[in-house]
């Protein structure tokens, strides 16, 4: 995996590990144990100049995240996702495909579909209106998400390790 990030808010900034893949993700945690789901800058699609074809909410012949419906203060209809829970799937021009998981548990609050019809913000914004989903984890898990991020700087000395071990 690429790396996965988590910042933002009132909770503690940093960056953890998501679910295999080449999916990597950023968590932005806001002060209502939100989690907004991003591509890391270290993902492929930020690299290289790739060109996004299409993306897809449709994970499987009985699975769209466009079907989640969330009503009510206790989120009824909100789909439950695990760590290794596809959110999407992007292709791009030059015939790569890339798999986003949600890499936490939690249900998914809602996903961006302005990225269906415009997918140059995902790369142009990613970390704002380029966003692929907003994911609620379990209030007893919210503290075990946050306790385990890294900060900035221990993010990008991984980042470094990686880079130097592969050069």
């Amino acid at each position: 995996m690429e790396g996965a990030e988590l910042a933002g808010g009132s909770g503690r900034s940093g960056h953890g590990c998501g679910a295999g893949g080449d999916g990597a993700v950023l968590h932005a945690l806001v002060q209502a144990r939100i989690c907004v789901i991003t591509l890391a800058e270290a993902h492929p699609l930020l690299q290289n100049g790739k060109t996004i074809k299409s993306i897809n909410y449709q994970i499987s012949a009985n699975c769209s995240r466009l079907q989640n419906k969330v009503s009510g203060k206790s989120k009824r209809g909100a789909q439950f996702l695990t760590e290794l829970a596809p959110l999407c799937r992007i292709s791009c021009s030059d015939g790569e495909e890339y798999t986003i998981y949600s890499c936490i548990r939690g249900r998914l609050m809602e996903v961006n579909e302005n990225i269906l019809e415009d997918p140059t913000i995902l790369q142009e914004k990613p970390s704002t209106e380029g966003y692929i989903a907003v994911v609620l984890p379990k209030f007893e898990e919210s503290k075990t998400i946050t306790q385990g991020l890294l900060t900035q700087k221990e993010y990008e000395e991984v980042l470094l390790k990686r880079f130097n071990s592969t050069s």
